[in-house]
């Protein structure tokens, strides 16, 4: 007996441990199957869902639908330190570009590191200045568009607590990563380039001036959109050239000749193409009327050009002694301000731009709609205080049965000028207007709302001295012990 209760039989024989073993390893491989299954096929069938509505790697509509159409392929060279703060920020987001449409590839190359990778991209896209760091390089074609990831972030500058000196830091509040890879990702896939032609000889804002009242930043808009800027003079035999995709008239204080009118006429009733910017600096204090004679060619559009200063006391800023406008009431229903609708822009000294009263309400007539207004309580000149219009957008098809040269007409007119200067237009969401603007008036809804800058919000712990020693502590004695205790007590328990 003594023998038998020393020697044990075994729990299982020994081909029941090889029939376990067996099924253990069996069911690995099962597993291990499944999972290469399911990653294969998610290749080119699954769904992100993006639990946060904050998600900042989430792509708007706008950017889906455009990759969605997307036939080509796209090259996306990211050659940038990673070390640097936004580098994983910029390959997520572009990941996600990847994930919607696979025709584009990403090839990550980090210039600090691997100097030979680093050499090749220099030499394949000529980047041979000094500046060429932290770049996102798009390829499409032959076609190239280079981005400068250091202009992706927008920054403040905000003060630092320090006993001794007063010091700042640039503090990131603004990231417009999606809305310039969209672009980008637009210009280099579309083999043709669109001409917008500044009307000059008025006294218009010059175009290529980096003075505040210049307008090289709006100039810098449309380049970026794909958009070719040209200057443009109608005098002598001059007109609108057949490749005019856009006309702009920025704010001119002079009057144009008869000649130059009925040329801007003929254009649009060509089916062209204008962006009509005015001032107060054009209205003529003797007759009531607008020095440039602008506003007779755009009445026979159904809009009417106002020729008093508005003055809206309920939204105004501090600091604008009554001279500007925040505008925060728009259209909802027309694309060009929708994506508007929760945002403000800033104009100064505007003039009110409304639909004509007596417009003829027959088929063929032009589709005015008026886009941003004042407050109830605005004031212009002695009249009574009231809602002002201060842009409008006009539509004309083409007449069934005729075929015009340029295609549908389409304008936007504005009551100022000054919001789309290099100085205004860093205002509110002055720049996203003047993109839209651009956009619609050249009918390309997929660059139309959703792209604007997204914001960074920063989490920051503040501690004092004692009660950072005692997280420190809690982090290295504290949890390790914990752990160390809890591990003893079940070897102990064990040995009993």
């Amino acid at each position: 007996m003594a023998s038998d209760e020393s020697h044990p039989k075994p729990s299982f024989s020994r081909w029941r441990k090889w029939s376990i073993g067996f099924n253990v390893a069996l069911i690995i491989v099962v597993v291990f199957s499944v999972v290469v299954m399911v990653n294969y096929l998610s290749r080119d069938y699954f769904t992100r869902f993006h639990w946060s509505t904050t998600s900042k790697h989430q792509l708007s509509p706008l950017t889906l639908n455009l990759l969605h159409s997307l036939t080509n392929q796209v090259k996306v060279t990211i050659y940038y330190d990673q070390n640097e703060p936004f580098y994983s920020t910029i390959v997520s987001l572009l990941n996600e570009y990847k994930f919607a449409n696979p025709r584009i590839s990403i090839e990550n190359v980090d210039y600090v590191r691997d100097a030979g990778a680093a050499e090749r991209i220099k030499s394949q896209y000529n980047l041979n200045f000094p500046t060429a760091t932290n770049l996102i390089i798009f390829e499409c074609d032959g076609r190239k568009k280079v981005l400068d990831g250091n202009a992706l972030t927008q920054y403040i500058l905000e003060p630092v607590a320090n006993e001794k000196e007063r010091e700042f830091r640039r503090k990131p509040t603004a990231f417009e990563g999606e809305g310039m890879f969209t672009k980008a990702l637009f210009a280099v896939t579309t083999p043709t380039l669109l001409n917008a032609y500044f009307l000059q000889g008025h006294r218009e804002h010059p175009p290529d001036a980096d003075s505040d009242s210049g307008f090289s930043k709006f100039v810098n808009i449309t380049r970026q959109n794909t958009i070719v800027p040209k200057p443009l003079s109608l005098l002598g035999t001059n007109s609108v050239p057949m490749d005019c995709n856009l006309l702009v008239i920025a704010g001119p204080r002079d009057a144009f000749a008869d000649f130059e009118l009925e040329k801007i006429d003929q254009y649009l009733s060509q089916g062209g193409r204008l962006l009509a910017l005015f001032n107060a600096g054009s209205i003529n204090r003797e007759t009531r009327g607008d020095v440039t004679g602008l506003d007779k060619i755009l009445a026979k559009w159904g809009v009417e050009i106002g020729n008093e200063i508005l003055h809206d006391p309920d939204h105004t800023s501090p600091n604008g002694r009554g001279q500007d406008i925040i505008v925060t009431d728009f259209n909802p229903k027309h694309p060009l301000v929708n994506p508007l609708l929760d945002s403000s822009l800033y104009m100064v000294r505007p003039r009110a731009v409304q639909k004509l009263k007596t417009l003829p309400q027959t088929a063929d007539a032009p589709k005015v709609d008026e886009l941003a207004f004042t407050g109830p309580n605005t004031i212009a000149g002695t009249s009574a205080p009231q809602r002002y219009s201060l842009i409008v957008a006009v539509e004309k098809g083409a007449i069934k049965g005729v075929i015009t040269e340029r295609g549908s007409t389409r304008i936007v007119v504005a009551g100022d000028s000054v919001f789309l200067t290099n100085i205004g237009v860093r205002s509110l969401t002055n720049r996203d207007f003047a993109e839209y603007a651009l956009n619609w008036l050249l009918e390309r809804t997929q660059l139309l709302g959703g792209l604007g800058p997204r914001s960074i919000v920063e989490y920051r712990v503040v501690m004092s001295q004692s009660q950072l020693q005692r997280v420190q502590w809690i982090l290295l004695g504290g949890i390790p012990g914990a752990v160390l205790l809890v591990g003893g007590l079940v070897w102990l328990r064990r040995r009993r």
